[in-house]
């Protein structure tokens, strides 16, 4: 199984990676395309990292409705029932299985997301 790279960072990774049929979108923090964090607290935050991921998914020729999975490391887990709200407005209906953890982060961020699509070439 080839596996293809889509998008480039200013850090060493690749932002999507298709093998077969599975699309792994490496974390995405909150920055905006001026290249600057996002403003506004958790929900700002999370609504950026989940815009980050789909445009990464476009890349690889996929949506958010392909996502099967992510992971969540947020800074402060008292941040959660902000999180999930703005993290809810992406996924209206039949939500991707999810793994939510407090880490401190290697930035001043609030939250970073990684995601795991299926789409079949």
């Amino acid at each position: 199984m080839a596996k293809e790279c889509f998008g480039s960072a200013a850090v060493p990774l690749s932002p999507a990676v298709r093998a077969g049929d599975f699309i792994y979108i490496s974390g995405q923090v909150p920055v905006g395309s001026d290249g600057e964090i996002v403003a506004g607290g958790v929900g700002a935050q999370t609504r950026q990292c989940l815009k980050n991921i789909e445009a990464a998914l476009k890349l690889a020729g996929a949506e958010m409705a392909d996502v099967v999975k992510t992971t969540v490391l947020l800074e402060d887990a008292r941040d959660f029932g902000g999180f999930n709200k703005a993290y809810a407005e992406f996924f209206p209906s039949e939500p991707p299985a999810r793994t939510t953890s407090e880490a401190r982060l290697m930035i001043d961020i609030k939250v970073e997301i990684d995601a795991i699509a299926y789409r079949p070439r």
